[in-house]
């Protein structure tokens, strides 16, 4: 069965991954956590006193959504990959694999660099 030459089941899919990613962008647009949280989630940081390739990805990708890319930037300079990576979940397009796969090297990087500065 079709409509107007799209089968059903590819337009209730669009649907569907549009609708959930307009919901992700808008939770993201809506809250705002902590620039300097009183605790701190991170284990690794727990432990070291240093930073995680993660850290601070929340709050960055957070401020993406809201369009403040020189405060995402500060948090991490890797934000705008992790929330392509993000938003990758809900999209089946075939360079998923291949930007997982370069966005997993290029944190490992990042966290190394990290950890030497």
């Amino acid at each position: 069965m079709s409509v107007d030459g799209i089968p059903v089941r590819v337009s209730r899919d669009l649907s569907w991954r549009l609708a959930a990613t307009a919901a992700l962008l808008g939770i993201l647009w809506s809250f705002t956590p902590p620039s300097a949280p009183r605790i701190r989630l991170c284990g690794f940081y727990w432990l070291t006193g240093r930073p995680c390739p993660l850290c601070g990805l929340t709050r960055a990708v957070f401020a993406l959504a809201k369009g403040h890319w020189a405060e995402a930037f500060h948090f991490h300079a890797l934000s705008p990959l992790g929330l392509a990576m993000l938003l990758s979940l809900f999209w089946e397009i075939p360079l998923r694999a291949r930007l997982w796969n370069l966005g997993v090297v290029a944190f490992a990087c990042y966290g190394v660099v990290r950890l030497l500065a």
